[in-house]
């Protein structure tokens, strides 16, 4: 938990009285919860005024455990079901990085049992925002796609699924990641100066679809690489709806979209990388790796 904003030096290890349970809520005894690079936005205090927060605050919205008591109106779950959330609520004060949280029954969904809990913990906000910015940004079969940080935790799982639709995809991405994209399905490039002419060069015609999950440079070349009547989707940039006539896509909660991707990730269509694993009491230090922004895939933490 925190109790000022701050860097993740403001983080630290606490016992706290079992979760405060309400009518539509369960408890889950938390079997992983996967980290955000919006967690550490918050804790800084970068989404005032849009969110707010109630010290002291505990971070998270990511989980995957077992549900160890029920609402009193909660008959989508029972004791001992295994469940996946994007555990959301109004305002930041009671996260997923503890052994036990309470989640509304609209932001969860059945694991299946075939999924591990790590996957499944870093699945729910990537997963629904890869899901939900290609949803809006209308990609179709056949399209040409340029994915932005397409190595990092929602970038890889959007090639995923516009592979399944049977896109073209291309990807931006550190040259360490090249092969790890090339896996995926995705054709890659670069960050940097270079990008643009690389861009061109694999779409000489324009891509019909930009997905944005980084900002910068994913916005500023957008429009010399998106074609005639092209459509680009952003996470990070108001500009792509109100400049570009594209998208802003801010994630929901949505128990129907977690339960699918979650049954494509028990089919194996879709995998979720993760690159490390850290104990409860080392958050500060899972934190502090997700920070570098050189993190492939995601981040979990296990109690």
């Amino acid at each position: 938990m925190y109790e000022e904003f701050g860097g993740a030096d403001v983080l630290r290890v606490v016992d706290r009285p079992e979760p405060h349970i309400g009518a539509d809520t369960v408890v889950v005894r938390v079997a992983a919860a996967a980290l955000n690079p919006v967690d550490a936005y918050l804790r800084a205090g970068g989404l005032q005024g849009l969110m707010d927060t109630h010290f002291p605050a505990v971070p998270g919205w990511d989980v995957a455990g077992t549900v160890v008591k029920v609402g009193l109106d909660t008959p989508e779950f029972q004791v001992g079901d295994e469940i996946i959330a994007y555990a959301r609520k109004d305002v930041v004060q009671d996260g997923t990085l503890a052994e036990y949280v309470a989640v509304p029954v609209r932001t969860a969904a059945k694991k299946p049992a075939g999924l591990p809990f790590d996957q499944a913990a870093g699945l729910p906000l990537a997963g629904l925002t890869a899901l939900q910015s290609i949803r809006r940004s209308g990609l179709a079969e056949g399209d040409t796609v340029l994915v932005h940080a397409a190595a990092g935790g929602v970038g890889s799982i959007a090639v995923q699924l516009a592979v399944h639709a049977g896109a073209r995809v291309v990807g931006t991405a550190s040259e360490r990641n090249h092969d790890y994209l090339r896996a995926l399905g995705a054709e890659p490039v670069a960050y940097g100066d270079g990008l643009l002419d690389a861009a061109r060069a694999l779409a000489p015609e324009g891509f019909d679809v930009v997905l944005d999950y980084v900002g910068g440079q994913a916005i500023e070349t957008a429009p010399a690489l998106l074609r005639a009547g092209g459509t680009i989707a952003s996470i990070t940039d108001a500009r792509a709806r109100d400049e570009l006539g594209g998208q802003y896509v801010w994630v929901r909660p949505d128990t129907a979209d977690l339960a699918h991707l979650a049954d494509l990730a028990a089919r194996g269509v879709i995998r979720v990388e993760v690159s490390q694993t850290f104990p409860l009491d080392q958050a500060a230090d899972a934190y502090r790796a997700l920070e570098t922004g050189h993190t492939r895939g995601k981040i979990v933490v296990t109690p």
